[in-house]
């Protein structure tokens, strides 16, 4: 192929690419609104398939019989698609706070998100969370306001809630006819279409029934609606175009702006014209920051960014997968890149693809795709893959844990398999292992609490090693950096005891108490005490 036609193929590929992350407050309906735009791109063939698939694959294990018992899950999926001539990338993330880092670093590989909120309970914390992380990129948002067969709070104080809550822009797409009992429909606000609702509609990707009016003053309104309900609709819609924001793409692509949609997830409404909007506006892969320059995506040059290690999906073989975002250039089954980290190259020949919950082989992967490298440990999340220029992508966060366990182990003779399943559990990212300077404890930090019940049921599962986790006299852990060394050196020798080191040899220091920590950060202003750190 002419470098001319491989432009214009790569150039073609890039625009019909759409990679997003769907985020919310767990119980929102994440998982079921994934679930039906898959159906909707036939990556699945009936409602439940997902977690029947889930439950199927994964019920011999200990670690996923927690997944169930909680009834949450712990590890972001990544699931393509086509719909309607695009190439779709869909990367569902855990909802529960717990398992947040794993998603921070996802939404490092996206290019947009979808934000799902629930009608009856409105904005909630981790909402919140993730929102700053999205705002940190001025990540694109698109949102469905989802239950709307429930009773819930009014329209207008949910818009009023996400705009005083996540400090954005709301501009209505669709708008709700009726609440919980009373629902019947949406009024799409651009097409001036009345979409009937369909309490039986969840198993189907066919159209409901759509009514065109001509405005909302046409008097067929009353005929389908009722009269007290297109009354109230023309009073809520005048008052909406009075105080609303329309829809302003340039304001929605710089993450100042989220359109919205309301319906039901569970019934299957108003998904269709969420995913159909979302292909329309949504971006196609951005260029991305690396260390010395910006790269497009439309560069002929491979490049791409770990940003996901899943460890042991294959418990057989212990291998691990690294999930890799494609950033420029177009992937090759059996091409060589470079790693960066290392300076060696690597042979990609058993590279594969996400089909919902199914894996296949890949054979060529292209600007927004997510492919996973099978791997023994090569790869770590933040390594670049790239052609003979050296490129290191930026962005992708560690941030200090918040709870802490020392790792006691039952068996003294399983040291070694501790230290390995450690080792590689720890690539993961979702909980981090220190090393204190003096003495030979082992520190696991996490986020969340849950962290610590999944690496223990793991290590068990996965290792054969038993061990216990204790609770620690640790409040916080930074890192430390500093541009003056001989103030480092003497902060390390006041501060023996308190230091450490994380798995890739990072120095930290650990506080027993908050006021420890703010005086450290009084004392000693020639040190940096980070709470993040990039990888």
């Amino acid at each position: 192929m002419s470098d001319k036609a491989l432009a214009a193929q790569l150039k073609r590929e890039v625009e019909r690419r759409r990679t997003f992350g769907i985020i919310s407050h767990p119980d929102a309906g994440k998982t079921t609104l994934t679930e039906k735009l898959l159906l909707f791109g036939g990556a699945i063939h009936m409602a439940g398939s997902i977690k029947a698939k889930k439950a199927a694959r994964h019920a011999t294990s200990d670690w996923m019989t927690i997944e169930k018992e909680r009834g949450i899950s712990v590890t972001s999926s990544v699931m393509k698609f086509e719909y309607d001539g695009y190439e779709v990338n869909l990367l569902d993330t855990p909802g529960h706070q717990d398992f947040s880092e794993d998603t921070y670093r996802v939404l490092t590989a996206v290019d947009s998100a979808l934000m799902v909120i629930d009608s009856v309970k409105g904005v909630e914390t981790q909402t919140k969370k993730l929102m700053d992380v999205c705002r940190m990129r001025d990540t694109p948002i698109m949102t469905f306001i989802n239950k709307l067969d429930r009773d819930g709070r009014t329209p207008f104080e949910l818009l009023d809630d996400i705009e005083q809550s996540l400090s954005i822009e709301c501009a209505p797409m669709t708008w709700p006819i009726g609440m919980g009992k009373l629902f019947q429909g949406v009024f799409d606000l651009r097409n001036n279409l009345i979409r009937f609702f369909d309490a039986q509609g969840g198993k189907s990707t066919r159209p409901k029934e759509a009514v065109v009016v001509k405005g909302i003053d046409d008097p067929t309104l009353d005929e389908h609606l009722g009269a007290q309900a297109a009354a109230e609709l023309r009073t809520e819609i005048e008052l909406l175009e009075g105080a609303g924001y329309p829809f302003d793409e340039k304001r929605y692509l710089s993450g100042e702006q989220t359109p919205v949609f309301f319906g039901s997830a569970v019934n299957n409404f108003g998904v269709r014209e969420l995913l159909e909007a979302f292909l329309r506006h949504a971006p196609a892969p951005m260029p991305r920051k690396a260390e010395t320059r910006e790269v497009s995506p439309l560069e002929e040059q491979f490049s791409g960014v770990v940003f996901k290690i899943q460890a042991n999906m294959d418990p057989a073989h212990r291998d691990r997968i690294a999930f890799l975002r494609v950033c420029s250039g177009r992937f090759n089954r059996g091409m060589k890149a470079r790693h960066q980290r290392t300076g060696k190259d690597m042979l990609l020949h058993n590279a594969i693809i996400f089909m919902a919950q199914d894996r296949a082989g890949v054979e060529e992967a292209w600007p927004g795709d997510i492919i996973g490298i099978p791997n023994h440990g090569a790869l770590r999340i933040g390594d670049t893959l790239c052609g003979k220029e050296p490129l290191r992508f930026l962005g992708i966060p560690h941030f200090a844990p918040e709870n802490f366990r020392r790792v006691v182990l039952k068996n003294p003779f399983k040291a070694k398999q501790l230290d390995k399943g450690l080792s590689q559990l720890t690539e993961e990212g979702a909980i981090q292992l220190f090393r204190p300077a003096s003495g030979r404890d082992l520190v696991l930090g996490a986020v969340g609490v849950l962290q610590f019940d999944v690496i223990a049921a793991r290590l068990a599962a996965e290792y054969d090693v038993d061990v216990l986790l204790e609770p620690m006299g640790i409040a916080a852990v930074r890192w430390i950096d500093s541009d003056d060394k001989d103030a480092f050196a003497r902060l390390e020798r006041e501060y023996a005891s308190s230091m450490v080191t994380d798995a890739d040899g990072h120095p930290a220091m650990t506080f027993a108490s908050e006021w420890r920590l703010e005086k450290a950060v009084e004392d000693w202003p020639q040190v940096r005490f980070l709470t993040a750190r990039e990888v």
